[in-house]
């Protein structure tokens, strides 16, 4: 289980070595496309890197996706007590 530190850290990290995002650039408030100027390749990467750190499916909702990397740092938190809790 991450705190939500650590997940800021990690996706700092994917952001830099996966999306070519420097990680000075990042914040929590950072807007994926916006601010951090991830396309949708950007966001596949980054979604599938995730996954591949937590190992769990993300499962974002298609119709209210994830805009900020606090929104994604939330996401995977929530994840990972709905795994938690589930066994």
């Amino acid at each position: 289980m991450s705190n939500y530190a650590d997940c800021l850290v990690i996706i700092k990290n994917i952001l830099d070595e996966h999306c070519g995002v420097e990680q000075g650039l990042v914040g929590p408030q950072s807007r994926l496309q916006a601010d951090l100027g991830l396309d949708s390749v950007g966001l596949l990467s980054l979604a599938l890197e995730l996954e591949n750190a937590f190992e769990m499916y993300l499962g974002e909702d298609a119709d209210n996706p994830p805009e900020t990397v606090d929104d994604v740092a939330r996401l995977i938190l929530y994840r990972q007590s709905e795994m938690r809790d589930a066994s």
